[in-house]
């Protein structure tokens, strides 16, 4: 049965169109801010939401999603809580859900647990940075049958034999790092950028979706032209923070500019 990301991708490649993945770290300010924010979300066109775990060693982020957790943290949001959060969400939105988090909450939450009170709660994929493929085997035993699509990663580095291996793993669609560091980095979108996304797309036709890196409607329609879907949070987040009363317009001009 498909999953509701790979049914929003099947619908928007039927259309020719591209996804809009917006990101926003669960419990920041509070949450009850995240639930208004995800209504915000799809009030502005958005595809699919990204829900940040928060975790106190988050490798893969820079700054702003760091700060983020450790605010949401101080707030004592948990693992269990977002999830509890996802099963709220349910009862008024249907848009698909993801939770991007690291191993080490989910082996503390119990890995078997946690598969199930995602899926029951209506979690759609899950994206965890320090699990490879190789090291997933268990993982996506248990994941595959309960509908929960498993995103790995892919970098400028990635060789064609990682890329072949993670198209193989990758359920909902595989997310490109724009960038090798950080989130929230600098996006060069040159020709290397152009060369890797078609290196992807040779080996797989599961949809690729950009991250890290993006933050202005230009460089969103720029990506739109090569990849299936363009993940913003960093910006996101500091124009939350900074300017709340313009985050949905900057939500609107990112959609238009990915249509």
């Amino acid at each position: 049965m498909r999953s509701r990301i790979e049914k929003t991708f099947k619908k928007l490649q039927k259309h020719g169109k591209k996804a809009f993945i917006p990101y926003i770290m669960a419990g920041d300010p509070s949450l009850d801010a995240t639930k208004e924010i995800v209504f915000l979300f799809e009030e502005c066109r958005a595809d699919i939401v990204e829900l940040g775990v928060p975790f106190s060693d988050p490798l893969a982020d820079g700054p702003t999603i760091q700060q983020a957790a450790e605010r949401a943290l101080q707030n004592g949001v948990t693992l269990r809580k977002v999830i509890a959060l996802v099963e709220d969400l349910r009862k008024a939105t249907q848009i698909p859900l993801i939770l991007m988090t690291y191993f080490n909450p989910v082996m503390k939450y119990g890995v078997e647990n946690f598969v199930r009170d995602a899926a029951h709660a209506g979690v759609d994929g899950v994206i965890i940075p320090d699990l490879p493929p190789d090291e997933a085997a268990d993982f996506l035993n248990l994941t595959n049958p309960a509908s929960l699509n498993v995103i790995f990663l892919l970098a400028p580095t990635s060789t064609d034999e990682r890329i072949k291996k993670v198209a193989r793993a990758s359920r909902g669609f595989i997310y490109y790092v724009s960038i090798t560091g950080i989130t929230g980095g600098t996006l060069l979108l040159n020709s290397s950028f152009h060369t890797s996304i078609s290196r992807i797309k040779h080996f797989t036709n599961k949809p690729v979706a950009v991250g890290f890196g993006v933050s202005a409607p230009e460089e969103a329609a720029e990506v739109a032209q090569l990849a299936d879907g363009v993940i913003v949070g960093s910006a996101i987040i500091k124009k939350y923070r900074e300017s709340p009363d313009r985050v949905k317009d900057y939500l609107t001009s990112l959609r238009q500019a990915i249509q």
